[in-house]
């Protein structure tokens, strides 16, 4: 529901394999919740891939799409 509002702003978004957060009250704590240290670590390789694919599309010259604008549907009929 909150990607909502990235989308909306054309946000490249990075996706992992579950809810993006670890539980615990320590760092031991959280270091036990395997889970959720393995869902950060995909999110993390996940951020890293995505970095290196806009890098490497900025050193060949590629340009984000330009948006559309003007558009505006009246619901009110």
């Amino acid at each position: 529901m909150l990607n909502k509002y990235f989308t909306i702003c054309q946000m490249p978004i990075v996706s992992s394999t579950y809810w993006n957060m670890v539980y615990g009250n320590t760092p031991e704590e959280v270091r036990q919740d395997l889970e959720g240290m393995q869902t950060m670590r995909n999110l993390g390789r996940n951020m890293a891939y995505l970095l290196k694919c806009m890098q490497a599309g900025r050193e060949k010259g590629i340009e984000p799409p330009a948006a559309e604008t003007g558009a505006r549907t009246n619901f009110i009929r």
